[in-house]
């Protein structure tokens, strides 16, 4: 079917990305995935393009755009090129919003420009170990002292801690509340190279090689109090803030990561000769491949409505998280039937496929667990 969700200069913006994607990230991927990282230049070639400052004011050197379909389109081509940047997207998709939602003026003179530019690259700190899901057990400290918060802590699956400037943590503020355990929850925005921030360990992942995961550590970290993003103790509403395009996000990469499985298996069979012939020609390729293709059509029409409800401010968490469901449980099953096509192939890490099948599980994880948009889901049902 043909999509209608994008203008023309949506696709503008799309052939200039993949041409950029070519040419810059697709020859030197391996080595990135080797490294567990971009190098940090890239950053500042993706800035100079204008891609970070997509929806950054143009006062703070950005383009000013409201719709989040440009993000969706660089997700798209990332996906389409077999690519994992998502260190890039945390920037933009998740980090960005909050900055632009909540920042005081002066903040975002200080900020912004930077983050348009690649010369700040921001990630975002909330689970911590033994926590998981549950963000109201968070028990990092920042104790108020004078004109600083003194930060004490650790945190865990961290994407984009290698490269950062600016770390969003999320850190207790006030004691625990037994009736309300939400309550007390703040963001302070901090520099990486204050002292007592600390890098444990970068974490050896399935999938996902050239993003890099880390766990962090705050020992006696002084925030200027003037980092406090937002009001003390609201944390926990402003994560849910932006909640919907993060799992969006997710759903829209998720959907794209499915594309790009069925496009590469297609060519393969119709390339693969078993049997003294096509493996295309048989029967059973042919029904798999064809489920594929319709699932994947329903993913897109459910992912492009939820681009056109959420530029409309419309799209709710409850739908977000039918999305991100929807579209993380479809790209698991469309990417193990498509391994399964390659045969021995399918597992050998040289194939694509390979790679997208070991980036596919943790879509179902990260954002919210589908457990968790099975609940969200349900309670909307009166359950």
């Amino acid at each position: 079917m043909k999509r209608k969700v994008f203008t023309d200069e949506h696709d503008a913006f799309r052939r200039m990305v993949r041409g950029f994607l070519d040419k810059n990230v697709v020859p030197n991927f391996e080595k990135w995935e080797e490294q567990g990282a971009p190098p940090r230049e890239f950053y500042n070639e993706v800035g100079e393009l204008g891609i970070l400052g997509i929806q950054i004011p143009q006062e703070y050197g950005g383009s000013g755009e409201q719709t989040y379909k440009y993000s969706a389109v660089l997700t798209e081509e990332t996906l389409r090129a077999k690519l994992g940047l998502g260190s890039l997207r945390v920037h933009m998709d998740i980090v960005l919003p909050y900055l632009l939602k909540y920042a005081t003026a002066e903040q975002k003179q200080r900020w912004l420009p930077g983050a348009a530019s690649g010369d700040l690259i921001t990630a975002i700190a909330m689970t911590e170990p033994g926590t998981g899901s549950d963000l109201a057990g968070i028990s990092s400290t920042a104790t108020r002292d004078g004109d600083i918060y003194v930060l004490n802590g650790s945190k865990t699956f961290i994407t984009g801690g290698v490269n950062a400037d600016l770390m969003l943590v999320v850190a207790r503020t006030a004691p625990v509340d037994p009736d309300n355990r939400r309550a007390g929850l703040s963001i302070l925005v901090v520099e990486t190279s204050s002292p007592g921030f600390g890098v444990v360990r970068t974490l050896s992942k399935l999938g996902m090689k050239a993003q890099d995961t880390v766990e962090l550590y705050f020992d006696n970290v002084r925030v200027p109090a003037a980092n406090l993003l937002g009001e003390e103790g609201r944390a926990f509403d402003y994560l849910g803030h932006n909640l919907a395009q993060e799992r969006l996000s997710i759903a829209v990469g998720s959907q794209a990561a499915a594309v790009a499985a069925l496009n590469e298996t297609t060519t393969y069979v119709k390339d693969r000769n078993v049997f003294g012939r096509p493996l295309s020609s048989m029967q059973n390729t042919k029904f798999i491949l064809a489920e594929c293709a319709t699932e994947i059509e329903a993913g897109q029409m459910l992912v492009d409505r939820a681009l056109d409800d959420h530029d409309q401010g419309e799209l709710s968490a409850v739908d977000a998280a039918k999305v991100k469901l929807f579209c993380t449980e479809l790209q698991g099953r469309v990417v193990d039937k498509c391994l399964q096509l390659f045969g021995g192939y399918g597992y050998m890490l040289e194939y694509p496929i390979a790679r997208l099948y070991a980036d596919a599980r943790v879509t179902r994880i990260y954002g919210g667990t589908s457990e968790i948009m099975k609940s969200i889901i349900s309670k909307s049902l009166g359950l």
